[in-house]
């Protein structure tokens, strides 16, 4: 009993010790990356400086962003249009064409592009279909029968599409999730019967835009005045700094092998924070607001998958979706809220705290409020009046278990 006695004592001692040091002020967080000196990925990660009484507070992050970043590749000058090789809708191989040639039976039917790009009529030569309009195709169609002897002028000839078959293709670059892709086409639960059944077909689903959605859009340091779209060895630059605004004048139709490259600016841009045709459909956000961890994310009141926000959504709307703001002043103020994060650029992680009081109140609170990424997640700390409260029913547990050995 006397060893009972004093293994509680020792026990107890050291209990209290620990918890009463966890009271004290936060650790600073420690980075591989200068992030609190405004280094990091976007300047909005620095460190919260104290507000000067003499002079009013002025957002500079936008501007410490920009000042990272490179020449565009594509200059300042926009431009909206497409090269040729790459305008209307082109096939691509397993399109499937529908063939007529009005008064004759002989070639008509329905036509897969091979695997080498060629289409292949009854009687004549491979015509050759990939990355080209479907007129074209028709044209060359119209020879090949003057050519084998068929007709001595061109006859009257239909090729229409079908079904726009999905592409494999390869995004690199300065996009999230940088990868081989299968964009377009459709199947089981997806396939339309009366659309099928329809001559004609849409190619939507077979675009640049829908390619750089499917490598998790591009990234906040793209430099969108240059992106490369390598299609048969020749390499067509693109301006797609209208189509982040909203515009999407300059996309194009997607086919089977095409290699896409997204440079990157080597800085943050703000402006390129929010929705579009070629960011990130959303953010899948990681949230723990619990004081003590649950057996499951039922009983935290936080669902079961991550939670998922708009493309632009900041730190503090994040804390806020987790139920760290707001409550009983006396208890629940000074809580403080860490995001951790990954530079996309580097892939070295980082993780920044900030207290959430302190961050309401200030002018200039968007200077250090950042956006968050792909990937982030947040987690809240109680305020020290819980934590308080937290110790005494922690030392009610040990005094009880000393009565019980007593």
């Amino acid at each position: 009993m006397t060893f009972a006695r004093t293994l509680t004592r020792t026990t107890r001692t050291a209990l209290i010790a620990g918890l009463l040091a966890s009271c004290g002020a936060a650790s600073i967080q420690h980075n591989l990356e200068p992030v609190r000196e405004g280094h990091g990925y976007q300047a909005q990660y620095r460190a919260l400086d104290l507000i000067d009484g003499d002079h009013p507070p002025v957002l500079r992050s936008t501007a410490i962003n920009a000042e990272r970043c490179l020449a565009p590749h594509g200059g300042t000058r926009r431009s909206t249009s497409i090269p040729r090789a790459l305008q209307g809708q082109r096939l691509s191989r397993d399109d499937l064409l529908d063939v007529r040639i009005a008064g004759d039976d002989t070639f008509e039917g329905r036509y897969t592009v091979a695997q080498d790009g060629t289409v292949h009529l009854p009687f004549l030569p491979r015509v050759q279909a990939q990355g080209r309009s479907v007129h074209s195709v028709q044209a060359a169609i119209g020879q090949a029968l003057i050519q084998e002897g068929f007709y001595t002028e061109v006859p009257r000839i239909s090729v229409r599409v079908t079904d726009y078959a999905a592409v494999q293709a390869a995004v690199s670059g300065a996009v999230f999730e940088p990868r081989g892709i299968t964009i377009g086409g459709a199947s089981g639960d997806d396939i339309d019967a009366a659309r099928q059944e329809a001559l004609g077909a849409s190619s939507t689903n077979r675009t640049l835009s829908a390619a750089l959605r499917s490598a998790g859009g591009v990234r906040p340091d793209a430099d969108l005045s240059a992106v490369h779209l390598t299609r048969a060895g020749i390499v067509h630059v693109l301006d797609l700094r209208a189509m982040a605004e909203g515009n999407a004048t300059n996309d194009v139709v997607i086919l089977a092998d095409d290699q896409i490259e997204v440079p990157s600016l080597g800085c943050f841009q703000d402006a390129l924070m929010r929705p579009s045709t070629i960011s990130p459909p959303g953010i899948s956000l990681y949230l723990s607001n619990l004081t003590v961890p649950a057996v499951g994310n039922a009983s935290s009141g936080i669902g079961r998958e991550v939670r998922q926000v708009p493309y632009g959504t900041r730190y503090m709307q994040a804390v806020v979706n987790s139920n760290c703001v707001g409550g009983t002043r006396a208890t629940s103020a000074a809580r403080s809220a860490v995001l951790f994060t990954r530079n996309p650029m580097t892939g070295i992680s980082a993780v920044i705290e900030r207290d959430i009081e302190t961050l309401l109140h200030r002018a200039d609170r968007d200077d250090y409020d950042p956006y968050l990424l792909p990937g982030d997640a947040v987690a809240c700390y109680d305020s020290a009046v819980t934590n308080v409260t937290d110790i005494a029913a922690a030392l009610g547990v040990v005094l009880g278990l000393r009565s019980l050995i007593d």
